[in-house]
């Protein structure tokens, strides 16, 4: 039986002893990945900024686990408001440009944010290659 193991990533670390994400065979699933700026560890007050290195960030923890976007086949979004989403969905085609090969998305909307975060997301992968 192949064991769980913890995956952390610079920039989508949580502060609490939880890991950005974490695989068990051919599945990874994650906690929140936010658009901080790895470097820094900041967020932009942009939300177009903040939407792109959110998508980076995932790209860096999807990466990490041993997959790549196209293994992603579900991902939650929470947003601070419903009318933002035109700019998550300019992002969201950039990381999925193909219409017929895009992961199932719930965007839900969340008072819960710390300012300036508007947006952050989880989610959940299926790798082909089994456990590296």
């Amino acid at each position: 039986m192949q064991t769980r193991r913890s995956i952390d990533v610079e920039g989508a670390k949580h502060v609490n002893p939880i890991p950005t994400a974490c695989r068990r065979g051919p599945f990874v699933v994650t906690g929140a990945i936010s658009g901080a700026d790895p470097a820094t560890g900041k967020v932009s007050e942009d939300l177009d900024a903040q939407c792109r290195q959110m998508f980076e960030n995932v790209g860096r923890v999807i990466t990490a686990a041993g997959g790549t976007p196209e293994d992603i086949i579900k991902m939650t979004v929470w947003i601070t408001d419903r009318s933002l989403r035109e700019v998550l969905n300019r992002h969201w085609v950039v990381m999925f440009p193909d219409p017929q090969s895009r992961p199932a998305r719930h965007t839900v909307t969340s008072r819960d944010l710390t300012a300036p975060m508007q947006v952050q997301c989880d989610l959940l992968a299926v790798l082909d290659d089994g456990m590296k």
